[in-house]
């Protein structure tokens, strides 16, 4: 479609360099060209326009002092993309790759990805180029306080709520949280997600991508006649997504046969322990290596090549980009019939167009990882009401939520002649939703 065409070249000519907000864009609008056709509004009033121009950019420094007494300067960032359903919301990301595309494409994908949880959330992301790792708690501390201070002014429970993100776990959200309270002069517990048990955190958020990652899965492959009872599967990454994947997936009769981290990855043909992972990577906060000193029949392999294992499904719970065209085919090649992706973004588009024309089941992580944000959105009702639920009620319903992701991106996606494309589904039932708010609030 010439008109989407055209967007996606002005997206470029406006944000050179910024190939990951590139590909989003290109993946997302691409797919929507079936909903344009049909309503011409849509064109007429610039929806897609309006929405890869973000309402707000922030930048800015973020000077901290280190333990020797040496002064350090990060650059911080907060896209907010839209608040056409609700307050942006969106996670905060610690990591030396982080820059203003990346940070653009995070906020890009949330909208569409809050969208699709149902609940009244925008999409926004923000971050740091700074790194966690190898930092003390004191380092960390004078950073998140610095960061925050900056921060808090765009910020609140009825404007932008952040979370955690890579690099940014409960112990960076509560010295987050700390320096906003003690700004603000509030104890606004709704405007930071994540946070612990005792200041208004929420039971089932550490699990809740990885528990809501699995329970599309299974819905997908279920619809399509599969089971995960037996099957052999794959987990690249070992943060919390990666680990409550693992969790989840042996809870349903799976098999996790490997996983990483940015060293190497573990092979265990008779399946990972998950107990033995989590205290050596949540607990210990130690290198993935370490596994086969509990199970030396285990096989440690330094760097990449994780795909190139046998497997029924594969879960990318990494980071972006993860799985190119070769890694695919191998996968292919190799029997994978399903794909659930728990990163954002961490399959090219040109691998995203080979799974889909080769049948392979694809889980996109803008609906397929929603169980973190979503469960967010719960720890903010919890927060509203001054009530704290049970791991159960949040657990049932953050699978009530993902069954219903997976049905409205199977609904949109066979109305609009694509079945089994989740892909589009997802992407065409996350924009009708916002779409549908922005042309209500007429030109803005």
């Amino acid at each position: 479609m010439a008109y989407v065409q055209q967007i996606i070249e002005q997206v470029k000519f406006k944000n050179p360099n910024e190939l990951e907000f590139h590909q989003a864009v290109e993946e997302i609008l691409t797919s929507l060209e079936p909903v344009l056709e049909e309503n011409e509004n849509f064109i007429k009033m610039k929806i897609l326009e309006r929405l890869v121009e973000p309402d707000r950019q922030i930048i800015f420094r973020v000077p901290w002092v280190d333990d020797k007494g040496e002064l350090q300067i990060n650059r911080g960032f907060r896209v907010q993309l839209s608040s056409a359903i609700g307050p942006y919301k969106g996670g905060l990301r610690f990591h030396p790759s982080v820059n203003l595309g990346i940070m653009k494409f995070l906020a890009f994908e949330q909208t569409f990805k809050n969208s699709l949880t149902g609940l009244p959330i925008g999409g926004s992301k923000g971050g740091s180029d700074f790194s966690p790792k190898g930092k003390s708690d004191m380092e960390i501390m004078n950073f998140c306080q610095s960061f925050m201070t900056e921060l808090y002014r765009h910020i609140g429970h009825f404007i932008d709520i952040p979370a955690g993100d890579m690099g940014v776990g409960e112990r960076e959200i509560g010295y987050l949280f700390g320096q906003y309270k003690r700004i603000s002069n509030t104890f606004e517990a709704g405007t930071l997600t994540g946070k612990g048990l005792s200041y208004g955190g929420s039971l089932a958020r550490k699990e809740a991508t990885g528990f809501g990652l699995l329970y599309f899965v299974n819905e997908m492959i279920k619809y399509h006649g599969h089971s995960l009872e037996g099957k052999k599967v794959i987990v690249s990454g070992s943060g919390n997504v990666a680990l409550y994947s693992c969790k989840k997936a042996i809870e349903l009769g799976a098999t996790v046969i490997a996983m990483s981290d940015s060293n190497g990855f573990i092979y265990d043909e008779s399946g990972i322990d998950f107990e033995t992972m989590h205290k050596i990577k949540e607990v210990q906060r130690k290198r993935i290596s370490e596994y086969i000193n509990y199970f030396p029949k285990a096989t440690y392999v330094e760097g990449k090549g994780i795909w190139n294992l046998k497997c029924d499904i594969a879960l990318p719970c990494a980071t972006q980009n993860e799985i190119g065209i070769a890694e695919a085919q191998v996968l292919i090649n190799n029997g994978c019939f399903a794909v659930g992706e728990g990163a954002n973004m961490p399959t090219t588009n040109e691998a995203i167009k080979l799974f889909i024309n080769s049948k392979v089941l694809l889980a996109p992580a803008k609906a397929a990882n929603a169980g973190g944000v979503a469960t967010s959105a719960l720890e903010m009702s919890q927060n509203s009401t001054r009530l704290s639920w049970s791991f159960e009620k949040v657990d049932d319903q953050l699978k009530e939520i993902m069954i219903n992701i997976f049905e409205n991106s199977k609904n949109a996606a066979e109305k609009y002649g694509a079945f089994g494309n989740y892909v589009v589904g997802a992407n065409i039932a996350g924009f009708l939703k916002i779409a549908d708010a922005m042309i209500a609030f007429g030109s803005v």
